[in-house]
């Protein structure tokens, strides 16, 4: 506020981690430039309808009265009013009008999430036409910017170390600042895994582990099928989600949970397990709704547990009360990342923690550690060679792949066959904690996470969750150690009276390659392929991967593979 004040630019931005409150330091730079009659009109551009009603609201709070049902070309508005709010696609539709209503008056542009104007030719276009006369503009954004070729109009760019122009900000306030400042809250990152089977249009039968080394369509289609709301993964994760949810109700009593859906089909039959697992029917909010708007600004008031959107509340819509997300959609990019984490940051008092719900997926968990970098604008490439002739190429093929995530893939044809949930670690301020081997949803290893107290600062979370990992490392080493001695005294008795005198890494071979032929068996009388047999043996006797599991693990799936073949009569 102070620099903005002292140099008094016609173009300022300033890059805020989302909750850091650029909505209240735009609407400050309004009053003060209003009061000094430096402007006479404000003009609000933001991404969605929602964001017109929130931005009015927060202008009325602050003496200023905007119109958000307004449209270029309107015509004049009210004298009641001192500006307008419109959307980035409204401005694109009629540029003109917007240009005209610029020019009349000394205008002030609050241009809110600005790397929307990047997002399409003809956006940005509308908004330099529309904006360009405009006394000042205040372009503010609160996450990462895509790499691009679409400059951002009215934002600064300048090469980078490597020759390649960057945005430059004129103020830059990140996550971590914020966190140190307690302006934000600290996120605590609950991932899941499991074992995924699906059909491909070809008729293959595909069972992985989610999260494991897999090609990108392996693995877009591994994180499809652990959405589908049929399956196991969801319910189970869900049902965590509500665990975590109760416990930190008990400090924060209207701390609420919010599920990010990939479609309207899948956020409509989250709703209905949501129900089913509360008893309460959670809020639904649909992009499409006309109502959409005014069910978000009723749940951020109101008490309840549960609201489940699509893209709705991704970004910039305020609802301190968030404190519990699932992230349950197949985008996969930096930016949409950003924003739906964005949701749930805003502090209200010391030691709340966000607490989300992510799948295993290599790419979710990158981003999800590193929620402190800064990413700037970049346009283009550098050419280091001026006789590469793929240089253009590369560029559209870097382009086309950047463009892929953004759906995930959803073209791909195959059909879900079935899903289960386990828990896998937790994230948190750039570590990782966790229990060895795989951890069961609903068992004690899973609640020393669910149950961490809804109010705890950041050295204390990070303490917690170190004491509980070494504490259960010990417990189990304890187990393991006594349970070994048992199965030693035992199994050296039995082959000492046998004469065998099988070693231990033998016995474990003959007893692999015994399970593996009785699955080959059973493929060859049911159709049913290796993969999704050897999950359904370990979804039933637990224990690890038949190349890690012990003796008496094999020995289980063993026996309950012929008890499955002698009740099984075709």
């Amino acid at each position: 506020m102070a620099d903005y004040l002292e140099r008094a630019p016609r173009d300022f931005l300033a890059v805020a981690t989302p909750g850091a409150g650029k909505t209240t330091f735009a609407l400050s730079v309004a009053s003060e430039l209003i009061g000094r009659r430096i402007v006479d009109r404000i003009i609000v551009v933001a991404p969605t309808e929602h964001l017109k009603l929130q931005w009015a609201e927060a202008a009325a709070r602050a003496g200023i009265p905007i119109d958000p049902t307004y449209s270029a070309g309107s015509g004049k508005i009210s004298s009641d009013f001192l500006g307008v709010a419109v959307t980035y696609a409204g401005v694109a539709v009629n540029p003109l009008a917007m240009r005209i209503r610029t020019e009349r008056f000394k205008t002030l542009v609050i241009l809110d999430e600005v790397h929307h104007a990047g997002d399409a030719l003809s956006w940005g276009e509308g908004v330099r036409e529309a904006f360009e006369p405009a006394s000042r503009r205040l372009a503010l954004t609160g996450t990462p910017f895509r790499s691009d070729i679409n400059p951002i109009p009215f934002v600064t760019y300048a090469p980078g170390p490597d020759g390649v122009p960057r945005s430059v900000a004129d103020f830059t306030y990140g996550y971590a600042q914020a966190l140190a400042d307690h302006v934000v809250r600290p996120v605590l990152f609950l991932a899941y895994s499991g074992e995924m089977q699906w059909r491909t249009r070809a008729g293959d039968e595909i069972a992985v582990r989610l999260g494991e080394p897999l090609t990108k369509d392996l693995t877009s289609q591994a994180l499809r099928t652990a959405l589908d709301p049929s399956g196991s993964w969801v319910p189970s994760v869900l049902e965590a989600a509500d665990t975590r949810l109760s416990e930190v109700r008990r400090h924060v009593p209207d701390a609420g949970g919010l599920v990010i859906a990939t479609d309207q089909e899948s956020a409509r039959a989250y709703a209905k397990l949501l129900k089913k697992i509360t008893g309460e029917s959670p809020a639904l909010v649909l992009s499409d709704e006309k109502a959409a708007s005014k069910k978000i600004s009723k749940f951020a008031a109101d008490e309840s547990r549960w609201m489940v959107a699509v893209r709705m509340v991704s970004e910039g819509v305020d609802v301190p009360r968030l404190a519990v997300g699932v992230y349950a959609t197949t985008t996969s990019t930096p930016l949409f990342f950003a924003q739906a984490v964005g949701r749930f940051v805003r502090a209200r008092s010391r030691g709340e923690t966000a607490s989300i719900f992510v799948p295993s997926v290599p790419a979710l968990l990158g981003f999800a550690s590193e929620m402190e970098v800064e990413r700037d604008h970049v346009l283009g490439r550098r050419v280091s060679d001026e006789g590469d002739i793929f240089a253009a190429e590369k560029e559209l093929m870097a382009q086309a792949e950047a463009t892929q995530t953004e759906g995930a893939d959803e073209g791909l044809p195959f059909e879900a066959l079935g899903s289960e949930a386990r828990f896998d670690r937790v994230l948190y301020d750039g570590g990782e904690f966790g229990h060895a081997g795989e951890v069961h949803v609903g068992s004690e290893e899973e609640m020393d996470f669910l149950g961490i107290p809804g109010l705890l600062e950041p050295g204390q979370m990070r303490e917690l969750l170190q004491q509980r990992q070494s504490d259960r490392a010990r417990q189990q080493k304890r187990v393991a150690v006594e349970s070994d001695t048992v199965a030693a005294l035992r199994d050296g008795s039995s082959l000492a009276s046998s004469g065998a005198g099988m070693m231990a890494h033998e016995q474990l071979a003959v007893l692999r390659r015994e399970l593996n032929g009785l699955v080959a068996a059973w493929y060859h009388r049911t159709g049913q392929a290796h993969g999704i047999t050897h999950a359904a043996l370990r979804k039933e006797c637990g224990g690890p991967a038949a190349a890690v599991a012990n003796a008496e693990q094999l020995h289980l799936r063993i026996d309950r593979l012929r008890e499955w073949a002698s009740r099984k009569s075709s």
